[in-house]
Protein backbone atom coordinates (compact mmCIF):
# COMPACT_ATOMS: atom_id res chain seq x y z
CA UNK A 1 0.00 0.00 0.00
CA UNK A 2 1.39 3.20 -1.40
CA UNK A 3 2.09 5.86 1.70
CA UNK A 4 0.45 9.00 2.49
CA UNK A 5 1.41 11.62 0.01
CA UNK A 6 1.18 15.57 1.34
CA UNK A 7 -1.90 18.15 -0.50
CA UNK A 8 1.07 19.13 -2.76
CA UNK A 9 1.96 15.79 -4.33
CA UNK A 10 -1.36 15.02 -4.67
CA UNK A 11 -2.35 18.43 -6.34
CA UNK A 12 -0.09 18.57 -9.02
CA UNK A 13 -0.09 15.32 -10.61
CA UNK A 14 -4.04 16.13 -10.69
CA UNK A 15 -4.00 19.67 -11.37
CA UNK A 16 -2.08 18.58 -14.54
CA UNK A 17 -4.04 15.90 -15.52
CA UNK A 18 -6.94 17.87 -15.25
CA UNK A 19 -5.45 20.42 -17.30
CA UNK A 20 -4.33 18.15 -19.84
CA UNK A 21 -8.38 16.41 -19.76
CA UNK A 22 -9.58 20.24 -20.23
CA UNK A 23 -7.59 21.19 -23.21
CA UNK A 24 -9.31 17.87 -24.88
CA UNK A 25 -11.80 20.57 -24.95
CA UNK A 26 -10.43 23.72 -25.90
CA UNK A 27 -8.57 21.55 -28.49
CA UNK A 28 -11.62 20.52 -30.02
CA UNK A 29 -13.07 23.87 -30.02
CA UNK A 30 -10.06 25.13 -31.75
CA UNK A 31 -10.08 22.70 -34.74
CA UNK A 32 -13.73 23.19 -34.95
CA UNK A 33 -13.90 26.60 -35.08
CA UNK A 34 -12.05 26.28 -38.53
CA UNK A 35 -15.52 24.52 -39.14
CA UNK A 36 -17.57 27.51 -37.94
CA UNK A 37 -18.52 28.74 -34.87
CA UNK A 38 -21.82 27.06 -35.04
CA UNK A 39 -20.03 24.40 -34.67
CA UNK A 40 -18.40 24.98 -31.68
CA UNK A 41 -21.73 25.68 -30.17
CA UNK A 42 -23.28 22.62 -31.41
CA UNK A 43 -20.68 20.77 -29.38
CA UNK A 44 -20.63 23.03 -26.38
CA UNK A 45 -24.31 22.57 -26.32
CA UNK A 46 -24.50 18.42 -26.40
CA UNK A 47 -21.93 18.60 -23.99
CA UNK A 48 -23.96 19.85 -21.73
CA UNK A 49 -26.21 17.70 -22.33
CA UNK A 50 -24.22 14.26 -22.14
CA UNK A 51 -23.25 15.69 -18.85
CA UNK A 52 -26.68 16.24 -17.22
CA UNK A 53 -26.94 12.49 -18.28
CA UNK A 54 -23.39 10.84 -17.53
CA UNK A 55 -23.85 12.61 -13.89
CA UNK A 56 -25.41 9.47 -12.47
CA UNK A 57 -22.41 7.91 -12.47
CA UNK A 58 -21.04 10.25 -10.10
CA UNK A 59 -23.54 8.25 -7.85
CA UNK A 60 -21.01 5.39 -7.12
CA UNK A 61 -17.71 6.87 -7.83
CA UNK A 62 -17.73 9.86 -5.47
CA UNK A 63 -19.50 7.49 -3.33
CA UNK A 64 -16.44 4.97 -3.70
CA UNK A 65 -13.57 7.43 -3.26
CA UNK A 66 -15.21 8.53 0.65
CA UNK A 67 -15.04 5.15 1.28
CA UNK A 68 -11.68 4.02 -0.06
CA UNK A 69 -9.84 6.60 1.69
CA UNK A 70 -11.98 6.17 5.18
CA UNK A 71 -11.22 2.78 5.05
CA UNK A 72 -7.24 3.14 3.72
CA UNK A 73 -6.46 5.84 6.58
CA UNK A 74 -8.49 3.34 9.27
CA UNK A 75 -5.52 0.59 7.75
CA UNK A 76 -8.42 -1.69 5.95
CA UNK A 77 -7.70 -1.62 2.02
CA UNK A 78 -9.45 -4.48 1.66
CA UNK A 79 -12.67 -2.81 2.14
CA UNK A 80 -11.42 -0.38 -0.66
CA UNK A 81 -11.32 -3.05 -3.35
CA UNK A 82 -14.54 -4.03 -2.45
CA UNK A 83 -15.55 -0.55 -3.04
CA UNK A 84 -14.09 -0.36 -6.61
CA UNK A 85 -15.41 -3.57 -7.75
CA UNK A 86 -18.73 -2.89 -7.15
CA UNK A 87 -17.88 0.68 -8.57
CA UNK A 88 -17.44 -1.45 -11.76
CA UNK A 89 -20.63 -3.69 -11.73
CA UNK A 90 -22.59 -0.63 -10.89
CA UNK A 91 -21.32 2.06 -13.29
CA UNK A 92 -21.02 -0.38 -16.20
CA UNK A 93 -24.84 -1.21 -15.75
CA UNK A 94 -25.63 2.65 -15.71
CA UNK A 95 -23.07 3.40 -18.29
CA UNK A 96 -24.73 0.92 -21.17
CA UNK A 97 -28.50 2.18 -20.48
CA UNK A 98 -26.90 5.75 -20.20
CA UNK A 99 -25.29 5.00 -23.60
CA UNK A 100 -28.58 4.06 -25.47
CA UNK A 101 -30.72 6.69 -23.92
CA UNK A 102 -28.00 9.30 -25.47
CA UNK A 103 -27.78 7.08 -28.93
CA UNK A 104 -31.60 6.43 -29.69
CA UNK A 105 -32.88 9.57 -27.87
CA UNK A 106 -30.33 12.34 -29.43
CA UNK A 107 -32.95 13.90 -31.20
CA UNK A 108 -35.40 14.13 -28.80
CA UNK A 109 -33.60 15.29 -26.36
CA UNK A 110 -32.50 18.43 -28.19
CA UNK A 111 -35.90 18.94 -28.95
CA UNK A 112 -37.13 19.13 -25.52
CA UNK A 113 -34.41 21.98 -24.67
CA UNK A 114 -35.16 23.99 -27.72
CA UNK A 115 -31.86 24.40 -29.24
CA UNK A 116 -31.48 26.72 -32.39
CA UNK A 117 -32.50 25.30 -35.51
CA UNK A 118 -29.09 26.07 -36.74
CA UNK A 119 -26.82 24.11 -34.25
CA UNK A 120 -29.19 21.08 -34.17
CA UNK A 121 -28.01 18.70 -36.99
CA UNK A 122 -24.28 18.86 -35.51
CA UNK A 123 -24.69 18.49 -31.66
CA UNK A 124 -27.02 15.44 -33.04
CA UNK A 125 -24.21 13.77 -34.45
CA UNK A 126 -22.10 14.78 -31.57
CA UNK A 127 -24.68 13.35 -28.77
CA UNK A 128 -25.30 10.33 -30.35
CA UNK A 129 -21.41 9.21 -31.07
CA UNK A 130 -19.55 10.93 -27.40
CA UNK A 131 -23.06 9.88 -26.17
CA UNK A 132 -23.37 6.74 -27.38
CA UNK A 133 -19.90 5.59 -25.80
CA UNK A 134 -20.57 7.47 -22.15
CA UNK A 135 -19.91 4.13 -20.57
CA UNK A 136 -16.63 4.96 -20.71
CA UNK A 137 -17.00 7.87 -18.52
CA UNK A 138 -18.56 5.62 -16.01
CA UNK A 139 -15.28 3.47 -15.97
CA UNK A 140 -12.50 5.85 -16.29
CA UNK A 141 -13.15 7.34 -12.87
CA UNK A 142 -13.90 3.99 -11.42
CA UNK A 143 -10.16 3.33 -11.67
CA UNK A 144 -8.43 6.36 -11.49
CA UNK A 145 -9.81 7.00 -8.25
CA UNK A 146 -8.66 3.48 -7.06
CA UNK A 147 -5.56 4.72 -8.05
CA UNK A 148 -5.53 8.24 -6.39
CA UNK A 149 -7.10 6.59 -3.38
CA UNK A 150 -4.27 4.24 -2.65
CA UNK A 151 -1.74 7.46 -3.60
CA UNK A 152 -0.58 6.76 -7.12
CA UNK A 153 -0.89 10.09 -8.48
CA UNK A 154 1.20 9.62 -11.99
CA UNK A 155 -0.67 7.02 -13.76
CA UNK A 156 -4.13 8.62 -13.85
CA UNK A 157 -1.91 11.38 -15.03
CA UNK A 158 0.10 9.44 -17.75
CA UNK A 159 -3.10 7.55 -19.33
CA UNK A 160 -4.89 11.80 -19.47
CA UNK A 161 -1.94 12.58 -21.43
CA UNK A 162 -1.55 9.70 -24.06
CA UNK A 163 -5.11 9.43 -24.58
CA UNK A 164 -4.77 13.57 -25.26
CA UNK A 165 -2.37 13.45 -27.35
CA UNK A 166 -4.10 10.57 -29.61
CA UNK A 167 -7.16 13.14 -29.38
CA UNK A 168 -5.51 15.64 -31.11
CA UNK A 169 -3.61 13.88 -33.64
CA UNK A 170 -6.94 12.06 -34.77
CA UNK A 171 -8.60 15.44 -34.58
CA UNK A 172 -6.11 16.61 -37.17
CA UNK A 173 -6.55 13.61 -39.00
CA UNK A 174 -10.10 13.45 -39.15
CA UNK A 175 -10.83 17.06 -39.65
CA UNK A 176 -8.43 18.60 -41.78
CA UNK A 177 -8.15 15.10 -44.48
CA UNK A 178 -11.23 13.92 -44.29
CA UNK A 179 -13.22 16.56 -43.57
CA UNK A 180 -15.59 14.93 -40.84
CA UNK A 181 -16.45 17.73 -38.95
CA UNK A 182 -18.32 17.65 -35.35
CA UNK A 183 -18.47 13.88 -36.45
CA UNK A 184 -14.70 13.68 -36.69
CA UNK A 185 -14.34 15.30 -33.44
CA UNK A 186 -16.98 13.11 -32.30
CA UNK A 187 -15.01 9.58 -33.14
CA UNK A 188 -11.55 11.30 -32.17
CA UNK A 189 -13.07 11.88 -28.54
CA UNK A 190 -14.57 7.89 -28.09
CA UNK A 191 -11.43 6.84 -29.23
CA UNK A 192 -8.93 8.53 -26.60
CA UNK A 193 -11.57 7.43 -24.21
CA UNK A 194 -10.98 3.77 -24.89
CA UNK A 195 -7.49 4.39 -24.87
CA UNK A 196 -7.37 6.38 -21.36
CA UNK A 197 -9.52 3.53 -20.08
CA UNK A 198 -7.09 0.51 -21.25
CA UNK A 199 -4.22 2.69 -19.08
CA UNK A 200 -5.63 3.00 -15.86
CA UNK A 201 -7.20 -0.62 -15.90
CA UNK A 202 -3.74 -1.50 -16.46
CA UNK A 203 -2.28 0.65 -14.15
CA UNK A 204 -4.45 -0.51 -11.38
CA UNK A 205 -4.39 -4.04 -11.69
CA UNK A 206 -0.51 -3.92 -11.63
CA UNK A 207 0.09 -1.55 -8.87
CA UNK A 208 -2.75 -1.66 -6.18
CA UNK A 209 -2.48 -4.77 -4.27
CA UNK A 210 -5.73 -4.45 -1.92
CA UNK A 211 -7.42 -7.30 -3.35
CA UNK A 212 -4.49 -9.36 -0.73
CA UNK A 213 -5.48 -7.75 2.41
CA UNK A 214 -8.02 -9.91 4.51
CA UNK A 215 -10.27 -6.97 5.11
CA UNK A 216 -13.67 -7.06 4.03
CA UNK A 217 -17.35 -6.47 4.87
CA UNK A 218 -20.63 -8.00 4.01
CA UNK A 219 -21.59 -6.58 0.17
CA UNK A 220 -24.58 -4.64 1.37
CA UNK A 221 -22.83 -2.72 3.29
CA UNK A 222 -19.95 -1.13 1.60
CA UNK A 223 -22.76 -0.85 -1.07
CA UNK A 224 -24.86 0.86 1.65
CA UNK A 225 -21.76 3.53 2.31
CA UNK A 226 -21.04 4.41 -1.35
CA UNK A 227 -24.99 5.26 -1.73
CA UNK A 228 -25.43 6.84 1.60
CA UNK A 229 -22.28 9.44 0.60
CA UNK A 230 -22.92 9.27 -3.54
CA UNK A 231 -26.14 9.51 -3.71
CA UNK A 232 -26.52 13.21 -2.09
CA UNK A 233 -23.46 14.04 -4.08
CA UNK A 234 -24.91 12.79 -8.00
CA UNK A 235 -28.05 14.77 -6.36
CA UNK A 236 -26.18 17.38 -6.06
CA UNK A 237 -24.62 17.71 -9.56
CA UNK A 238 -27.75 16.53 -11.04
CA UNK A 239 -29.43 19.75 -9.36
CA UNK A 240 -26.38 22.02 -10.83
CA UNK A 241 -26.68 20.10 -14.55
CA UNK A 242 -30.58 20.65 -14.68
CA UNK A 243 -29.91 23.96 -13.40
CA UNK A 244 -27.55 24.31 -16.45
CA UNK A 245 -29.89 22.83 -18.61
CA UNK A 246 -32.58 25.63 -17.87
CA UNK A 247 -29.97 28.13 -17.53
CA UNK A 248 -29.07 27.17 -21.93
CA UNK A 249 -32.87 27.14 -22.54
CA UNK A 250 -33.17 30.29 -21.62
CA UNK A 251 -30.61 31.33 -23.66
CA UNK A 252 -31.65 29.54 -26.54
CA UNK A 253 -35.10 31.43 -26.25
CA UNK A 254 -33.54 34.22 -26.71
CA UNK A 255 -31.02 33.92 -28.85
CA UNK A 256 -32.09 32.06 -31.94
CA UNK A 257 -29.49 32.59 -33.84
CA UNK A 258 -27.14 30.31 -31.11
CA UNK A 259 -24.78 33.93 -30.45
CA UNK A 260 -25.02 34.01 -27.01
CA UNK A 261 -24.99 30.64 -26.27
CA UNK A 262 -21.61 30.10 -28.46
CA UNK A 263 -20.16 33.27 -26.12
CA UNK A 264 -20.62 31.06 -23.40
CA UNK A 265 -18.74 27.76 -25.17
CA UNK A 266 -15.94 30.04 -26.04
CA UNK A 267 -15.60 31.37 -22.46
CA UNK A 268 -16.20 28.10 -20.69
CA UNK A 269 -13.24 26.43 -22.74
CA UNK A 270 -10.84 29.04 -21.65
CA UNK A 271 -11.92 29.68 -17.92
CA UNK A 272 -11.59 25.62 -17.76
CA UNK A 273 -8.16 26.33 -16.83
CA UNK A 274 -8.69 28.51 -13.83
CA UNK A 275 -11.44 25.76 -13.44
CA UNK A 276 -8.49 22.77 -13.44
CA UNK A 277 -6.85 24.26 -10.95
CA UNK A 278 -9.85 24.78 -7.94
CA UNK A 279 -11.23 21.38 -8.57
CA UNK A 280 -7.57 19.74 -8.43
CA UNK A 281 -7.13 21.39 -5.15
CA UNK A 282 -11.01 20.20 -4.18
CA UNK A 283 -10.34 17.10 -5.34
CA UNK A 284 -6.75 16.56 -3.51
CA UNK A 285 -8.26 17.84 -0.47
CA UNK A 286 -10.76 15.29 -0.47
CA UNK A 287 -8.32 12.71 -0.47
CA UNK A 288 -6.65 13.79 2.42
CA UNK A 289 -9.98 14.60 4.08
CA UNK A 290 -10.68 10.95 3.90
CA UNK A 291 -7.39 9.50 5.19
CA UNK A 292 -7.83 12.06 7.77
CA UNK A 293 -11.30 11.29 8.71
CA UNK A 294 -10.59 7.60 8.42
CA UNK A 295 -7.52 7.88 10.76
CA UNK A 296 -9.57 10.54 13.24
CA UNK A 297 -7.35 13.40 12.58
CA UNK A 298 -9.82 16.14 12.49
CA UNK A 299 -7.68 19.28 13.88
CA UNK A 300 -5.29 18.39 10.70
CA UNK A 301 -8.04 17.79 8.46
CA UNK A 302 -9.64 20.97 9.57
CA UNK A 303 -6.45 22.77 8.89
CA UNK A 304 -5.63 21.88 5.74
CA UNK A 305 -9.08 22.04 3.96
CA UNK A 306 -8.72 25.78 4.97
CA UNK A 307 -5.52 26.35 3.71
CA UNK A 308 -6.84 24.31 0.17
CA UNK A 309 -9.61 26.74 -0.13
CA UNK A 310 -7.30 30.15 0.46
CA UNK A 311 -4.80 28.91 -1.71
CA UNK A 312 -7.69 28.53 -4.44
CA UNK A 313 -9.15 31.65 -3.87
CA UNK A 314 -6.05 33.07 -4.68
CA UNK A 315 -4.97 31.55 -7.64
CA UNK A 316 -8.21 32.06 -9.24
CA UNK A 317 -8.09 36.24 -8.69
CA UNK A 318 -4.69 35.85 -10.49
CA UNK A 319 -6.12 33.46 -13.05
CA UNK A 320 -9.39 35.07 -14.15
CA UNK A 321 -7.98 38.50 -13.38
CA UNK A 322 -5.40 37.51 -16.46
CA UNK A 323 -7.58 36.05 -18.57
CA UNK A 324 -10.05 39.03 -18.79
CA UNK A 325 -6.68 41.32 -19.66
CA UNK A 326 -5.63 38.84 -22.36
CA UNK A 327 -9.23 38.21 -23.73
CA UNK A 328 -8.34 39.67 -27.21
CA UNK A 329 -5.48 37.74 -28.20
CA UNK A 330 -6.92 35.05 -26.69
CA UNK A 331 -9.97 35.43 -28.72
CA UNK A 332 -8.12 35.56 -32.00
CA UNK A 333 -7.17 32.06 -31.32
CA UNK A 334 -10.74 31.12 -32.12
CA UNK A 335 -12.81 34.12 -33.87
CA UNK A 336 -12.04 37.30 -35.95
CA UNK A 337 -15.11 38.58 -34.81
CA UNK A 338 -15.41 41.62 -32.61
CA UNK A 339 -18.30 41.39 -31.23
CA UNK A 340 -17.94 37.91 -30.54
CA UNK A 341 -14.47 38.99 -28.92
CA UNK A 342 -16.09 41.67 -26.71
CA UNK A 343 -18.55 39.88 -25.45
CA UNK A 344 -16.40 36.95 -24.15
CA UNK A 345 -14.24 39.72 -22.49
CA UNK A 346 -17.51 40.82 -20.71
CA UNK A 347 -17.78 37.49 -19.60
CA UNK A 348 -14.62 36.65 -18.40
CA UNK A 349 -14.40 39.53 -16.17
CA UNK A 350 -17.70 38.71 -14.51
CA UNK A 351 -15.98 35.05 -14.43
CA UNK A 352 -13.74 36.69 -11.61
CA UNK A 353 -16.06 36.14 -8.83
CA UNK A 354 -17.92 33.28 -10.04
CA UNK A 355 -14.43 31.34 -10.31
CA UNK A 356 -13.78 32.84 -6.39
CA UNK A 357 -16.99 30.83 -5.29
CA UNK A 358 -16.61 28.12 -7.15
CA UNK A 359 -13.70 27.63 -5.60
CA UNK A 360 -14.81 27.99 -2.07
CA UNK A 361 -17.84 25.61 -2.79
CA UNK A 362 -15.78 22.72 -4.64
CA UNK A 363 -13.00 22.90 -1.86
CA UNK A 364 -15.65 22.55 1.25
CA UNK A 365 -18.33 20.82 -0.43
CA UNK A 366 -16.01 17.88 -1.46
CA UNK A 367 -14.38 17.88 2.01
CA UNK A 368 -17.90 17.61 3.84
CA UNK A 369 -19.19 14.98 1.12
CA UNK A 370 -15.87 12.74 1.90
CA UNK A 371 -15.91 12.90 5.77
CA UNK A 372 -19.57 11.81 5.72
CA UNK A 373 -21.48 15.15 5.79
CA UNK A 374 -22.91 14.74 2.22
CA UNK A 375 -26.30 15.35 2.63
CA UNK A 376 -25.77 19.63 3.34
CA UNK A 377 -24.70 20.28 0.18
CA UNK A 378 -27.53 19.06 -1.82
CA UNK A 379 -30.11 21.14 0.44
CA UNK A 380 -28.22 24.35 -0.26
CA UNK A 381 -27.73 23.28 -3.42
CA UNK A 382 -31.52 22.63 -4.13
CA UNK A 383 -32.53 26.37 -2.71
CA UNK A 384 -29.50 28.49 -4.22
CA UNK A 385 -29.10 26.75 -7.58
CA UNK A 386 -32.17 27.34 -8.67
CA UNK A 387 -33.14 30.50 -6.92
CA UNK A 388 -30.08 31.93 -8.31
CA UNK A 389 -29.07 30.38 -11.07
CA UNK A 390 -32.06 29.71 -12.68
CA UNK A 391 -34.23 32.62 -11.42
CA UNK A 392 -31.47 35.01 -12.01
CA UNK A 393 -30.77 33.84 -14.96
CA UNK A 394 -34.50 35.03 -16.59
CA UNK A 395 -34.65 37.84 -14.01
CA UNK A 396 -30.71 39.40 -15.73
CA UNK A 397 -31.07 37.77 -18.56
CA UNK A 398 -34.43 38.31 -20.20
CA UNK A 399 -36.83 40.44 -17.91
CA UNK A 400 -33.19 42.95 -18.00
CA UNK A 401 -32.57 41.76 -21.14
CA UNK A 402 -28.85 41.55 -20.64
CA UNK A 403 -29.00 37.90 -22.45
CA UNK A 404 -25.84 35.93 -21.68
CA UNK A 405 -24.00 38.43 -19.47
CA UNK A 406 -26.83 38.07 -17.11
CA UNK A 407 -27.05 34.67 -17.07
CA UNK A 408 -23.25 35.14 -15.94
CA UNK A 409 -24.07 37.17 -13.31
CA UNK A 410 -26.68 34.86 -12.08
CA UNK A 411 -24.37 32.00 -11.73
CA UNK A 412 -21.84 34.00 -9.93
CA UNK A 413 -24.60 34.82 -7.37
CA UNK A 414 -25.22 31.19 -6.92
CA UNK A 415 -21.62 30.33 -6.50
CA UNK A 416 -20.73 32.55 -3.98
CA UNK A 417 -23.89 32.16 -1.86
CA UNK A 418 -23.15 28.47 -2.46
CA UNK A 419 -19.45 28.82 -0.96
CA UNK A 420 -20.63 30.95 2.27
CA UNK A 421 -23.15 28.05 3.16
CA UNK A 422 -20.61 25.33 2.83
CA UNK A 423 -18.10 27.40 4.83
CA UNK A 424 -20.64 28.05 7.67
CA UNK A 425 -20.85 24.53 7.59
CA UNK A 426 -17.57 23.72 7.69
CA UNK A 427 -16.79 25.65 10.37
CA UNK A 428 -19.57 24.51 12.52
CA UNK A 429 -17.79 20.61 12.99
CA UNK A 430 -20.60 18.48 12.40
CA UNK A 431 -18.62 16.85 9.65
CA UNK A 432 -16.64 15.28 12.40
CA UNK A 433 -19.58 13.08 13.39
CA UNK A 434 -20.26 11.74 10.45
CA UNK A 435 -17.60 9.44 9.76
CA UNK A 436 -18.83 5.83 7.95
CA UNK A 437 -15.93 3.87 9.21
Amino acid sequence: MSERKTLGQLFFPICIETIFFMLAGMVDTLMLSSVGDQAVGAVGTANTYISMFIIMYSVVSNGMMAVMTQNIGAGKPGIAYQARQLGVIFNMAIGLIISATLFFGGGFILDIVGIADALRQPALEYLQIVGGFSFLNALIPIFSGYLRAFGFMKQPLTATIIANVLNLCLNAVFLFVFEMGVAGVAIATVISKVLNLVLVFIFSSKLVKAKEYPHRLPTKEVFKQIIQIGLPSAMESALYNLAMTLMMRFLNQMDPDGFNVTARSYTAQITHFSFAIGAALAQANAIMTGWRVGAKEYDACDKGTKKAALIGIAVAIVVEAAFALCAHPIMSLFTDDPEMVSLVQILLAIDIFLEIGRVSNLVFGNALKTSGDAVYPVVVAAVFMFLCAVAGTYFFGIHLNLLVIGAYIALALDECTRAVAMFIRWQSGKWREKSIV
